[in-house]
């Protein structure tokens, strides 16, 4: 049985109700600098992954299995707000499991809000390089071991892999209290085992959500950063294109971290959806020509930018 994650809390305070969960080789302690403002003015609270420290997988039942990682969830989430529903925030990984507790466990979510996300661990045909990795047989858990070890063992290492996630490194989004964030990051994910990191991984790879994204009844505000490298940014509209009560906003001159690349505008982005509501309809986004439209000047944008392979592409 994989038992609940334990909580961070960021917020204990009355009012709104959210969950936020990292994404894939990061930390709950991540959204101590980058969970947006509104919801430290209600009850909030950050889970890791699993796998990913605090959350051990310790006599949970391997190969991994998205039942029991979707009831470890809900059981977290009736210990911490008593069965209320809260907003999920997902950051890439992160949106998978949020759309996959949307899915099985409505009556625990009444928004979603991703950011960088994806619906399945294979995109359009693509897999991260992690879990290429680890599909190699015999030397593939060993490598994968060898290639995360070595990215999380200094602060450097760390650091230019966690630059390569963003569009413009130009851009001094790094201050000190960002710098000693990522650090906490880094400590938390040595305290991990790259063992059950990569058995995550291999979860994640095999995972998908994208035939039942029109069974997600609830609202969902999708933010994608237009110049992500990580997930391709034609996937993420993809995602939207399946959800039936969705809000898409593309940010140009952004990466894969828009809460950290443009956290004002996302902060607005986010107080709008969650204090007045979000669209009702995939209409009012402009219907399916106006996605395919979005979508051709992404693929424009993609082939633009060319085939780059960052340092942190493995993950």
């Amino acid at each position: 049985m994989l038992h609940e994650p334990p909580h961070l809390w960021l917020s204990q305070d009355a009012g709104m109700r959210t969950v936020l969960i990292h994404g894939m080789v990061m930390s709950p302690s991540f959204w101590n600098c980058f969970a947006p403002t509104i919801v430290r003015e209600g009850r909030s609270v950050a889970y890791p992954l699993p796998g990913h420290s605090p959350w051990r997988l310790k006599g949970a039942t391997l190969p991994l299995r998205t039942p029991d990682i979707v009831d470890a969830y809900a059981r977290a989430i009736e210990r911490d707000f008593g069965g209320d529903p809260v907003t999920l925030i997902g950051h890439s990984t992160g949106g998978l499991v949020s759309l996959l507790l949307a899915r099985h466990r409505p009556d625990l979510v009444s928004n979603v809000i991703l950011m960088g996300a994806f619906a399945c661990g294979r995109f359009e045909g693509q897999e991260r390089m992690a879990a290429r990795i680890l599909r190699l047989p015999l030397l593939g858990r060993i490598l994968f071991i060898r290639f995360f070890t070595r990215w999380i063992s200094t602060r450097e290492n760390f650091r230019w892999g966690s630059l390569e996630s963003v569009f413009d490194q130009a851009v001094s989004w790094e201050t000190e209290e960002t710098i000693s964030t990522m650090e906490e990051v880094r400590a938390s994910l040595l305290s991990s085992h790259p063992d059950e990191i990569a058995a995550f991984v291999s979860w994640m790879s095999a995972t998908s959500v994208m035939a039942e994204l029109a069974h997600i009844e609830v609202p969902v505000l999708n933010i994608i950063g237009a110049r992500d490298r990580i997930v391709p940014p034609t996937h993420q509209l993809h995602l939207s294109g399946g959800l039936r009560r969705v809000q898409t906003v593309i940010l140009p001159q952004v990466g894969h971290l828009p809460m950290a690349e443009a956290r004002e505008h996302v902060d607005r982005l986010i107080a709008n959806f969650l204090m007045f509501g979000p669209l009702t309809s995939r209409k009012r986004m402009g219907g399916d020509g106006a996605r395919e439209d979005l979508a051709e000047k992404l693929v424009q944008s993609a082939t633009q930018l060319g085939n780059k392979t960052s340092r942190s592409a493995f993950l």
